[in-house]
């Protein structure tokens, strides 16, 4: 059984290899801000829902076939969604107003199997170090905050300033494995059968 991944990050592709699944990866064309305008006002954990069933939709629609699994994240601060920042010195100032304090990043997932769909949000909450203006600086100038929703990773630079978080570590990076084995048991598969034993 093989799975597409309507996603373009490398870290979802890079947390299912690691548990042994090797999707294929196609990205799809929604225009998220015209899927969230059409949704009207919604908490952020059903935003990244509505996003990722959207993703998944889009990619479905070309491949009828196929179990496709659409994912989308964004951090949540003082009630504020923040997705991917706009540019460097965005990056910057969400790091400032983070430091020392703690979000909940939000990973919505939604599967497909046929005419079988299933979704859900897995929320994490993540607590920051009290970095400095130079630690901020000098990890934007990396780039990697400018391509991730809530401009931090877990799994790369960004790791020593996140100090602790409640919840699922895979959520973070933003593909819930725990989740992702609960949608796959509502369309009658196990994650087991997902395994590529010789990858």
């Amino acid at each position: 059984m093989d799975l597409l991944l309507a996603s373009a990050s490398p870290a979802r592709r890079a947390t299912l290899r690691a548990a042994g699944i090797d999707p294929t990866v196609a990205v799809s064309s929604v225009d998220e801000p015209a899927v969230l305008a059409a949704a009207g006002p919604v908490p952020p954990a059903e935003a990244v829902l509505v996003l990722a069933r959207a993703k998944a939709r889009d990619i479905a629609a070309g491949h009828p076939d196929a179990l496709v699994l659409g994912c989308d994240s964004m951090l949540e601060l003082d009630g504020q969604v923040l997705g991917k920042p706009r540019d460097a010195a965005d990056a910057v100032e969400r790091w400032r107003a983070m430091r020392g304090r703690s979000a909940v990043l939000h990973s919505g997932h939604w599967l497909i199997d046929g005419s079988s769909e299933h979704g859900a949000t897995s929320s994490t909450t993540v607590h920051f170090a009290q970095v400095s203006d130079a630690e901020i600086d000098a990890y934007v100038a990396t780039g990697e905050p400018l391509h991730v929703a809530g401009a931090f990773t877990i799994d790369g630079l960004g790791g020593p300033f996140v100090t602790g978080i409640e919840g699922d570590h895979h959520g973070v990076v933003g593909l819930s494995l725990p989740l992702l084995r609960e949608l796959l048991s509502r369309v009658g598969l196990s994650i087991t059968d997902l395994w590529n034993t010789g990858a």
